[in-house]
């Protein structure tokens, strides 16, 4: 069987981006497929890529289509990712038997960071990772995202991870891993659908700049090809309210516990809860907080396209 070296495919947008040293951000297509409802989706999908041009850089949407993975996609697309009923979801694992049975798919945050950071990438901008679940010690529920971070170098700005899972576990096992974590302009973990989580963080960095540095330091101690985790809060003024969140989040833990739902079927539960509990509100400080995510990750990717970006560089 032939092997194939152009995995994944770049839309002409990008590959002249990569090859004029112009920003690039990776952005995912789960939000779009499996995230909201239409015909929002499609049109969440375009603003924010029109945040990253905004920002002087290229955006790079992540999907699968007929078993090709490509980074960056024309409108046509998009709308089909957005639009497709037959449109999967896709982590890392699911990559190559999708790529063999030439299957249709949208990348969640392992399978995008992997392919963002196969295709030249070095920033992907998206809402929330996966993490450690609650009541780990009975389920050994991870997600899938940690270990591919720990061993993909790329820079991932995120509103935190999802507030229903552990996020104090989560970060001790980012820190066991040897997962990078930054807060931007904060000294608190963020808490996704909050300005803050209640955890600290070790690093705290208050612009693309000095991110950039960090990034260009990674290169230059050449050590373990680990991700660098840029946590931006969502700005208070857009968050859920906290009251709100910690009584409905209560209540979704318990009517899940109630249902005897567990494994994957835990986590859309939740969401799915959230956003119906909270009338919506959770939905929108999502969304709030993946477009700040957006338009950082621009600057981060403008602030590491600089000539001479970095001083270890």
């Amino acid at each position: 069987m032939p092997q194939h070296t152009v995995i994944p495919v770049l839309s002409e947008e990008v590959r002249e981006a990569l090859e004029g040293g112009q920003p690039v951000v990776a952005l995912e297509s789960t939000i779009l497929a499996h995230g909201l409802p239409r015909p929002r989706n499609l049109a969440v999908g375009e603003e924010l890529e029109a945040i990253v041009r905004s920002e002087g850089a290229v955006p790079a949407t992540v999907a699968v289509l007929d078993g090709v993975p490509w980074a960056g996609l024309d409108k046509e697309q998009l709308e089909r990712i957005a639009g497709g009923e037959d449109v999967r979801k896709f982590g890392h694992r699911d990559l190559a038997p999708a790529v063999a049975a030439r299957a249709t798919g949208a990348t969640t945050v392992s399978a995008t960071a992997f392919l963002a950071a196969r295709a030249g990438l070095r920033v992907f901008a998206t809402g929330g990772l996966g993490g450690v679940h609650r009541e780990w010690t009975h389920t050994q529920d991870e997600s899938a995202d940690l270990a591919l971070l720990a061993r993909t170098r790329i820079t991932v700005v995120c509103a935190g991870v999802k507030s229903i899972l552990d996020v104090p576990a989560t970060l001790q096992r980012l820190e066991t891993l040897g997962v990078t974590v930054l807060g931007y302009g904060t000294a608190h973990f963020p808490g996704f659908y909050l300005t803050s989580s209640g955890e600290p963080v070790d690093w705290t960095v208050h612009s693309p700049e000095q991110v950039a540095r960090v990034m260009a330091a990674q290169d230059a101690l050449a050590g373990p090809a680990s991700a660098l985790l840029v946590a931006n809060p969502v700005a208070e003024a857009e968050q859920l309210d906290p009251a709100l969140h910690d009584r409905v989040l209560a209540q979704a833990l318990e009517e899940c516990r109630e249902r005897g739902i567990t494994g994957q079927a835990v986590t859309p539960f939740l969401l799915d809860f959230l956003v119906g509990a909270t009338g919506g509100a959770s939905l929108e400080a999502n969304l709030a907080a993946v477009r700040g995510n957006v338009r950082l990750g621009a600057r981060i990717a403008a602030a590491w396209a600089e000539p001479g970006a970095g001083a270890a560089r």
